[in-house]
């Protein structure tokens, strides 16, 4: 070991340097080398390394006389003027790139670099990175101010590569992210990682984050993955794959993939053995665009490692510290690794508590839509930039469109109203700086730049969950704050009514004692599209274009019935993460016959009925012959979520049971699939919406472990009137004293054979005055649409202090 003092060295091994040394290293290399020295005993592979150290830099720019020299050229900087700032930063550039290493820097990276190489007969192939010294802070990034450079092999090459590096440091977006930060420039020097580099061009690879990079929600890992080296995932290049995996009951053993979105990968970066460039981006074949870049074994590997991370992080520090985090995959030997962690920097800085909702009041006509970042709405003229020689035709306000951005983007993006761009996924560099930035973006359209035109006034949506939406005009849209940081709870349980399994992880922050209404029509409509009884009998479907049509729905599935178990699952098991451990009650399908024959090869399996509202609906399908197969990949689903993914917290729910025969017959079906009531702490719920429900109440608590009454068929069918009629309207008022009379008789049947009741029809959502009478009646838990939860919870509140009195 060298006996020079760590501040006195220009070269420190990973294994020597540790978070501590962020001051000597940068944040990249101190990074590297804690978790070499203190995680790699727990079974995560970091590929070795060195650092060549801030010591050095300041040797390289005293040696050249140079700091004097850049204080002259960034004198009269104004970061806000394109032409100045490229010129300043050229010139400081260029006088680096024309200095001469001192030879002392010179021989001990080469022998590093020869040490590294060590055994393998030729000159190892590294990854070098910039490490500013500044970096990873908890409110500044840093992400991508300076360079990286792949595939570097050879002493000289090396030596050429870390004197761009050190001129990186004075890239224009690196002067004008660090003066916006109030960073001068005497705080700041750049330490170099030399590192081993991972042979993912023969695989893949990407970046995670141990927190929801949207919401914040902090129980859950996101990871992105696309072929070949990271850069294409770092920068926006491609639209890769993203799984999201639940942090709580990974810990558990379980395996609890809660989503997998397949992304098209359209391109891989790979070395460019003897050519001009270290690296180069060629098409990947169909066939492996069709397929998800890692495996479950794989994914559930990377995401445990993404726990250990920031255990450990938040261990070091005494605070919890979500991370972000690059792997890769040697194609060589089939092995994941770390090749880079730093601290996340924008949700983990939020105030949960706090809460600002944006609320689109009217949609619009829709031009493009794809992945949102942040909630919030923009709007603004749009300015199509094609190519970053045209910043200067950008103006504050504008919403930026373009194919991807790099930090070279960085400038002009502080001044868009927002972003959207073609390619890219949630942690690419047009998500991460806008998310940092706080402004809505959509990344990977497709098509964004050959559908907006310039000039066009646009409305730009994320405020809808995973999808983000580009409408056409200016929408009027309002904003909500909301603190709930020292709210009370109600004695009467606030649950909430939720669809939509991508606003699941942003309405968990609200308060709230769980879901007591999670509709599975949602996500076969949006997710799956596809009459489950077409998936099951696909192979003797006789209509070629339906076939085609699910063809193109479950690529990558052999197994068309699987494609249903498996996105009904993950869209279920989103809700249920979201809010665990509180109950999750999810209704099992409730599809009327129109509405099932209008997915796709649904048609033939469905009797065309006078009213389908009073036909073949709810319990009476789930033992039919026409439907029993379907109802049983439903089950499967249902048993995945909980066994599986080890979320017991998923309480089942029987819509439109119209008698008790009916109802002990589907108990006997879902047991037969492995849902036993009972088992596993299952319960399992009727919903009290006909009238029989409600007469034969204290029959039906014999049967299930409790009751949801559904306030909108319950009005309905009590009053002889079809809610979708819009001449009869008028009559339909759940407050009419024969509904509130059958709520209440409900109530006190349940009460008396002890078993749960609540509600998670519309009524509490569209009257107080019901609510009030709820809670008069001393109901469990009242089910509410989100956006009257914190409304209610204050009325209910009050209206329970004022019963105590």
């Amino acid at each position: 070991m060298n006996a020079l003092a760590k501040t006195d060295r220009l070269i420190l091994w990973f294994e020597e340097v540790q978070l501590d040394d962020l001051p000597l290293v940068g944040g990249k290399n101190a990074s590297l080398g804690e978790m070499y020295q203190a995680l790699s005993k727990k079974g995560i592979q970091v590929p070795n390394g060195f650092a060549v150290t801030a010591t050095a830099y300041h040797l390289f720019i005293r040696k050249n006389n140079l700091s004097t020299q850049i204080d002259d050229m960034l004198k009269d900087l104004d970061t806000h003027d394109l032409d100045n700032l490229r010129q300043r930063g050229l010139r400081v550039r260029q006088a680096i790139l024309s200095a001469s290493f001192p030879s002392v820097l010179e021989e001990e990276i080469t022998r590093a670099y020869e040490a590294l190489s060590a055994g393998r007969g030729t000159p190892v192939d590294v990854a070098v990175r910039s490490s500013a010294t500044a970096e990873d802070l908890p409110d500044a990034s840093f992400a991508g101010q300076q360079e990286t450079y792949l595939n570097v092999q050879g002493r000289l090459a090396l030596l050429e590569t870390c004197k761009r590096c050190f001129a990186s440091l004075f890239t224009d977006r690196a002067i004008s992210y660090r003066t916006d930060k109030g960073f001068a420039r005497q705080r700041i020097a750049l330490s170099i990682g030399v590192q081993q580099m991972v042979r993912s061009d023969r695989s893949a690879s990407g970046v995670m984050f141990s927190i929801d990079t949207e919401t914040g929600f902090r129980d859950a890992v996101l990871i992105n993955a696309a072929y070949g080296l990271g850069e294409n995932v770092v920068q926006g290049s491609v639209n890769p794959d993203e799984y999201t995996v639940f942090k709580p009951t990974l810990k558990s053993g379980f395996r609890p993939i809660l989503q997998k979105t397949l992304g098209s990968k359209e391109f891989k970066l790979i070395y460019d053995i003897g050519g001009g460039k270290m690296v180069k981006n060629v098409p990947v074949a169909p066939g492996d665009r069709a397929r998800f870049a890692l495996s479950d074994d794989e994914i559930l590997t990377l995401a445990r490692w993404a726990c250990l991370i920031e255990d450990h992080y938040s261990a070091r520090k005494g605070t919890d510290s979500p991370m972000d985090i690059e792997w890769a995959k040697d194609g060589n030997n089939g092995q994941l690794y770390i090749v880079q962690a730093r601290p996340e920097t924008v949700q983990s800085q939020k105030n949960l508590k706090k809460t600002e909702s944006y609320i689109l009041k009217k949609d619009g006509v829709i031009l493009v839509t794809g992945r949102s970042v942040g909630e919030k709405i923009g709007q603004g003229p749009v300015r199509v930039i094609k190519d970053v020689h045209d910043l200067q035709t950008f103006h504050a306000g504008d919403v930026l469109v373009t194919d991807k951005t790099d930090p070279d983007w960085e400038p002009v993006m502080k001044k868009a109203a927002a972003i959207v761009t073609n390619r890219g996924g949630r942690t690419c560099h047009a998500a991460i700086v806008s998310r940092e930035l706080g402004l809505p973006a959509i990344v990977g359209t497709e098509n964004g730049t050959e559908i907006l035109k310039d000039g066009q006034a646009v409305t730009v949506s994320c405020a809808g969950g995973e999808l983000g939406t580009v409408y056409a005009g200016l929408l009027p849209f309002e904003v909500e704050q909301m603190d709930f940081s020292s709210l009370p709870r109600p004695e009467t349980k606030i649950m909430m009514n939720v669809a939509n399994p991508g606003e699941a992880f942003r309405l968990s922050a609200l308060p709230n004692d769980g879901v007591g209404l999670a509709r599975e029509e949602f996500i076969i409509s949006s997710a799956i599209k596809i009459h489950p009884m077409a998936l099951v009998e696909y192979e003797s479907l006789k209509d070629l274009s339906v076939k085609r049509e699910i063809d193109g729905l479950t690529t990558g599935y052999e197994n068309k019935a699987r494609f249903f178990v498996d996105k009904l699952a993950e869209g279920v098991a989103m809700i249920a993460a979201a809010f665990y451990p509180k109950d999750v009650i999810v209704r099992l399908s409730d599809f009327k016959t129109n509405e099932y024959a209008n997915l796709i090869g649904g048609a033939p399996y469905e009797p065309i009925e006078d009213n389908p509202m009073l036909g073949f609906r709810g319990a009476s399908r789930y033992t039919h012959a026409r439907y029993r197969e379907g109802f049983a990949l439903e089950c499967k689903a249902m048993k995945k979520v909980r066994d599986e993914m080890g979320l017991s917290n998923l309480k089942l729910m029987v819509p439109f049971c119209r008698t008790l025969e009916e109802g002990r017959k589907v108990l006997e079906e879902m047991a037969g699939h492995g849902l036993r009531r009972g088992e596993n702490g299952l319960d399992i719920y009727v919903m009290c919406e006909i009238p029989s429900n409600v007469i034969l109440a204290e029959d039906f608590a014999e049967v299930f472990d409790g009751f949801s009454i559904g306030s909108n068929d319950l009005t309905q069918l009590v009053l002889g009137v079809d809610r979708d009629s819009e001449i009869i309207a008028p009559l339909f008022d759940e407050r009419n004293p024969a509904v509130k009379k059958m709520v209440s008789s409900v109530i006190r049947a349940a009460k008396k054979k002890g078993r749960k009741i609540g509600i998670c029809g519309q009524a509490p959502s569209d009257y107080p005055d019901f609510s009030e009478f709820l809670v008069s009646q001393h109901i469990d838990s009242i089910s509410l649409n989100p956006d009257r939860v914190m409304k209610t919870t204050l009325l209910i509140l009050e209206m329970e202090r004022a019963l105590r009195e």
